[in-house]
């Protein structure tokens, strides 16, 4: 038997668009590294970009479960001294809903340039409009 590996410009890329409205943070956020990965593809490689382009609508409106509203906090350090933030994922909702959706698929993706490359597949909009008309885009429900 022979193992047929693919290269970089046979790689077919699609265009997905996923409604988060009403859908758990944790799940949804694992189902979209899956499908930004590539590992919905017969042709899986581990070390390659060869995922698909999802876009997320009403990214405000994710589901959170129990009492993490209050509970669940973000981190950030500003890099100086005593420059720790420290915010709930209320707070967060508030101001930047988009990035509740994008530290979870984020976690999931590898840490290493390979993930920091493949994060740029996910356009997330907290509206139910995106600007991708043009790559006709597929609704995936999960």
């Amino acid at each position: 038997m022979e193992t047929t590996t693919i290269r970089e410009k046979e790689v077919t890329r699609d265009w997905y668009v996923v409604n988060a409205k009403g859908k758990t943070l944790g799940r949804l956020a694992s189902q979209i590294a899956q499908i930004i990965r590539g590992k919905n593809k017969p042709y899986f490689s581990p070390n390659m970009d060869m995922g698909d382009f999802v876009i997320v609508v009403n990214a405000g409106d994710v589901a959170i479960s129990g009492n993490k509203e209050e509970d669940k906090k973000y981190f950030r350090h500003s890099g100086y001294p005593g420059g720790v933030t420290l915010e709930n994922l209320k707070t967060v909702r508030s101001k930047q809903p988009e990035k509740i959706l994008y530290n979870a698929v984020k976690g999931m993706l590898p840490h290493n340039r390979l993930g920091r490359k493949l994060i740029n597949h996910l356009k997330i909009y907290n509206s139910s409009e995106h600007p991708h008309g043009a790559q006709m885009p597929k609704e995936i429900n999960f």
